[in-house]
C-alpha cells in the first residue's frame, strides 16, 4: 500500500505546513489561557465587593427584623420622646385648667365678700370662711329669684314653703339644703333700694347678694352670675333657680333631684319649645329672632323659667365660661342655649310645672308636685294673696322635710 493511499502526503511542504499549524494552535491556546486568567481576576474582585455589599445588606435586614436598626431605633426613640412630651404638656394643660377654674370660683366668692363689705350688708358664714366649703357637701342650693319691688312676695314665701330662722339652718346642716333669695344691686349702688334689702337681710339673713345690676332685661346675666356665685360658695350636687311667685315642695324637690345624682351633667325642668316672637312690643320679644330661622320657627328644647335645676358640672361650666356665653332676651332660652352641643341629659319632669288647680288632686292621690304655678301668669296669679291657699291645698306637709331620707 502506498503512502498516498493511507492518507499521507509524502510532499515535504505539506509536512511543514502541518507543523506550523500545530505550533500556531498551541501558541493561541497558551495566549488564550494567559488572557483568560487575567480577565478572571477582575470579576473575582468585583464578586468580593458585591459579596461584601450583599453581606452588609443582609446584616442590615437582620438588624431591622430584630428591631435593632440604629437609624430606626433613633427614630423610634425620638418619637417616644415626642409622645412623652405631648403627654406631659397635655397633663400640664389639664392641671392649669383646673387651677384656673378654682381660681375663678375663689374670685367670685372674694368679689361677693368685697361687695358685701362695700354695701355694708352682713357677711354670711359661707363668705367669711370659704375654705370650709370643700369639707361640706350639700344636696342642693335653691336660689329664689326676686326683685327690689317683691318684698310682699318674699314674705308670702317665708310664710309658706321656705323654712325660717333656726329651722332653715338646721335644714342646711342636716339635709344639705341651702335656700336663699337671690338679688343684685340697684343702678345707684348704696341707694334706698339697696338699703332696704340690707335691712331685710339683717332681719332674716336669707339673701344671696350678687355682683349684678338688677333689671328686667338683665335676667340672663343675673342667671349666669347666680350659678357662678353659688358654685363658688357651696359644693352641691344641684343648683336650682325658682321664681318668687312659684310654690315649691322642698322635700319632694330634693327627692326628685337625688334620683339623678349619678349623672354628671343633668339639666332638669319642664322642657318646652315655644315660638320665637319677632314682633316688637310684645312680651318675650326676641331681638335676635333671625338666628332661629324663618319667622314662625320655634326655639330649641329648654326648661321653662319658673323652676329648673342643673348639676354641679354644668354650674362649673357656666362659671368658667360666663364671659363668653351669649345672652338672649329670655333667660330660660339663654340657659338652654349654653348647653347646646354639650353632652347633657335633658330631664323633662312635669311634676316641676303643675297647675294650681291640678296640684291638689295629685297630692291627694299621693303624687305630690314639686312646683305649682299658673301658666297664664307665668307664676301663681296674685301670688301674694293666693300663696297660702296653694300651700294649704298642694303642700307636702309640714313634717315632710324631716321624714324624707
Amino acid at each position: 500500500m502506498s503512502w498516498k493511499s493511507k492518507g499521507f502526503d509524502p510532499n515535504p511542504k505539506s509536512m511543514v505546513t502541518k507543523k506550523l499549524t500545530l505550533l500556531l494552535c498551541i501558541g493561541c491556546f497558551c495566549a488564550g489561557m494567559l488572557f483568560s486568567d487575567r480577565m478572571w481576576t477582575v470579576p473575582e474582585a468585583e464578586d468580593k465587593t458585591i459579596s461584601r455589599a450583599m453581606g452588609v445588606k443582609d446584616e442590615r435586614l437582620k438588624l431591622i427584623s430584630e428591631g435593632c436598626d440604629p437609624i430606626r431605633k433613633d427614630v423610634k426613640h425620638e418619637s417616644k420622646d415626642i409622645l412623652s412630651e405631648v403627654s406631659r404638656t397635655h397633663n400640664a394643660i389639664q392641671t392649669l385648667d383646673k387651677t384656673i377654674s378654682n381660681l375663678e370660683m375663689e374670685l367670685a366668692a372674694t368679689r361677693a365678700v368685697q361687695e358685701s363689705i362695700i354695701n355694708g350688708s352682713p357677711i354670711s358664714d359661707e363668705l367669711k370662711i370659704p375654705e370650709t366649703n370643700g369639707k361640706r357637701k350639700y344636696l342642693m342650693v335653691v336660689g329664689i329669684n326676686t326683685a327690689f319691688s317683691s318684698r310682699k312676695r318674699r314674705d308670702s314665701v317665708r310664710a309658706t314653703w321656705m323654712p325660717q330662722g333656726e329651722e332653715r339652718k338646721k335644714l342646711e346642716e342636716e339635709k344639705g339644703i341651702v335656700m336663699r333669695f337671690v338679688i343684685g344691686h340697684s343702678a345707684t349702688s348704696g341707694g334706698i333700694l339697696d338699703r332696704a334689702i340690707e335691712a331685710e337681710d339683717r332681719k332674716h339673713g336669707d339673701f344671696l347678694r350678687l355682683e349684678h345690676v338688677e333689671g328686667y332685661l338683665e335676667l340672663s346675666a343675673k342667671t349666669k352670675t347666680y350659678f357662678a356665685t353659688a358654685a363658688a360658695l357651696w359644693d352641691a350636687d344641684f343648683y336650682v333657680k325658682v321664681d318668687d311667685d312659684v310654690h315649691v315642695n322642698i322635700a319632694t324637690l330634693g327627692a326628685t333631684l337625688a334620683r339623678h345624682r349619678t349623672k354628671p351633667r343633668v339639666y332638669i325642668g319642664c322642657m318646652k319649645s315655644g315660638p320665637v316672637l319677632a314682633q316688637k312690643g310684645v312680651r318675650y320679644h326676641e331681638p335676635e329672632h333671625w338666628k332661629f330661622g324663618e319667622e314662625g320657627n320655634k326655639y330649641f328644647r329648654h326648661a321653662t323659667g319658673q323652676l329648673y335645676a342643673i348639676s354641679r358640672d354644668l354650674a362649673s361650666y357656666i362659671s368658667i365660661n360666663q364671659h363668653v356665653l351669649h345672652k338672649y332676651a329670655n333667660e330660660d332660652v339663654s340657659l338652654g342655649s349654653w348647653f347646646i352641643g354639650l353632652d347633657v341629659d335633658h330631664i323633662d319632669d312635669r311634676s316641676l310645672c303643675c297647675g294650681t288647680t291640678d296640684c291638689e288632686w295629685k297630692a291627694q292621690a299621693g303624687n305630690v308636685c314639686v312646683a305649682s304655678f299658673d301658666w297664664t301668669c307665668s307664676g301663681i296669679c296674685k301670688s301674694v294673696e293666693r300663696m297660702k291657699d296653694v300651700h294649704r291645698r298642694c303642700g307636702e306637709g309640714k313634717n315632710a322635710l324631716w321624714t324624707e331620707a
